[in-house]
């Protein structure tokens, strides 16, 4: 492997390293499991998408039981961090929403990092960009595969 190629999978780790504290540390200021945590960023990311997640997906996503599912979207909901509705012609179908005061938190304590990142990546070209993009696609590919390798292997 070449000292290039060790140095970007020695930044890939260390960054996931301290995203993972950073993120520890939001949900230990929120009171939030860090599984709570995962399940937010889980229904924010699908809102994005323009697939809100139901329940079972949110489970399926986690890797959680169907009661474990429903302790997290609970706990999340009392806290106001989302809110279930039924939006589709079927009334029995329910999708999870990111709640306001949860995404005020979010982008009061995420902000400043927020900021920090464009400065960065201002400091790229849209085809450099570009090429980030496709190269992080296939890395998150990589190891999403490896993941479900692992999961199927393991039952």
């Amino acid at each position: 492997m070449s000292d290039v190629r060790r140095d970007v999978v020695d930044l890939l780790r260390l960054y996931t390293i301290e995203a993972q504290r950073v993120a520890h540390e939001f949900a230990g200021q929120q009171g939030l499991h860090f599984t709570d945590l995962q399940a937010l960023i889980a229904v924010m990311h699908a809102e994005r998408r323009g697939t809100p997640l139901t329940p079972g997906r949110l489970g399926e996503a986690l890797g959680l039981s169907s009661g474990a599912t429903t302790a997290v979207i609970d706990r999340l909901e009392r806290a106001g961090h989302l809110r279930r509705t039924r939006e589709s012609a079927d009334r029995r179908v329910v999708h999870l929403r990111y709640g306001e005061p949860g995404m005020e938190l979010a982008v009061a304590f995420f902000g400043p990092l927020g900021a920090r990142s464009q400065v960065v990546m201002d400091d790229f070209s849209a085809d450099e960009m570009e090429t980030v993009r496709r190269f992080l696609s296939g890395m998150l590919e990589a190891i999403t595969e490896h993941h479900q390798e692992l999961r199927t292997r393991d039952t």
